[in-house]
């Protein structure tokens, strides 16, 4: 577990002694799973005591279409949620999802992007925070008596489009996050093409973390992203994966060793739309 005042992770002691103080933190609960409905009902059956419920799918993203599976959010539609929440400018957010923290990592990025910048993970999510017997709750979330007066400025981390990850495909700077045989082009579960964007490194993000889904130490962290030649000080990546919500998990883990990366968050799934757009493959 990583623990520092820079780290965007906090582990589940100090999460529940935050808890415990007067004006504690705004929980979100974004436990996903692609593909699957809403897992609101895992939501009301349990969940970290004052949680919202976050559905990755209708507040982290807009609909699919030509930017891809999972667009960024419209700044308008995102700004009225957070404020059902209670989200003020200068809100301390602490995010959570199952245990891998690949939803949480986006809701993370999501919110950064949207200029809130007190945000961090629980490291190893609910699975972490019920394995060692914290409280839970169940039912449905109570929403604060006022709502919040947060406006979110779209924007405030930069993001990659097609063409720029083409340049950076090209340099050798980009990394596709997704599991090899995806990369490679030898099968496509989700999305209607096989393969990778040209000169793309494949780095699979279930590398970034443990068998309980908790981020590895920071010399693990170190060890993975040297195995693709990637350190510290050297000029920014990019990185995608299907359709911008598992690279976000590795962006955290480049954020926790201070290596400067770019998110494209249209990924694979925006790639493909455009038939002029090369791929690889191999």
């Amino acid at each position: 577990m990583i623990s520092d005042p820079d780290s965007a992770l906090i582990g589940v002691s100090a999460l529940a002694e935050r808890l415990r103080a007067s004006s504690g933190p705004i929980l979100v609960d974004v436990r996903w799973v692609v593909g699957s409905p809403p897992l609101v009902n895992d939501f009301l059956s349990a969940h970290i005591p004052g949680a919202q419920f976050c559905d990755l799918d209708a507040v982290l993203a807009d609909p699919p279409g030509h930017a891809g599976r999972h667009p960024l959010p419209d700044p308008m539609r995102l700004q009225e949620t957070l404020r059902s929440w209670g989200v003020d400018d200068d809100s301390e957010i602490i995010v959570y999802d199952g245990a891998a923290s690949v939803a949480a990592a986006r809701a993370w990025w999501v919110l950064r992007w949207a200029g809130l910048s007190r945000v961090r993970v629980l490291d190893g999510g609910f699975a972490a925070w019920s394995q060692a017997s914290e409280p839970v709750e169940s039912g449905p979330a109570l929403r604060p008596a006022l709502p919040g007066t947060v406006t979110v400025r779209a924007g405030s981390l930069p993001a990659l489009d097609a063409a720029a990850a083409a340049v950076l495909g090209e340099q050798g700077r980009l990394l596709d996050v997704r599991a090899p045989e995806r990369y490679r082009g030898e099968v496509e579960p989700i999305d209607a093409v096989a393969g990778h964007v040209p000169g793309a490194l494949n780095l699979p993000t279930t590398g970034t973390v443990t068998s309980s889904g908790a981020f590895k130490s920071r010399t693990g962290l170190h060890r993975h992203f040297a195995a693709a030649g990637l350190q510290a000080g050297q000029p920014e990546v990019g990185v995608y994966c299907g359709s911008g919500v598992t690279a976000a998990q590795t962006m955290l883990a480049l954020h926790e060793v201070g290596i400067d990366a770019v998110l494209y968050p249209g990924s694979w799934s925006e790639w493909i739309t455009d038939p002029d757009r090369p791929i690889g493959i191999g």
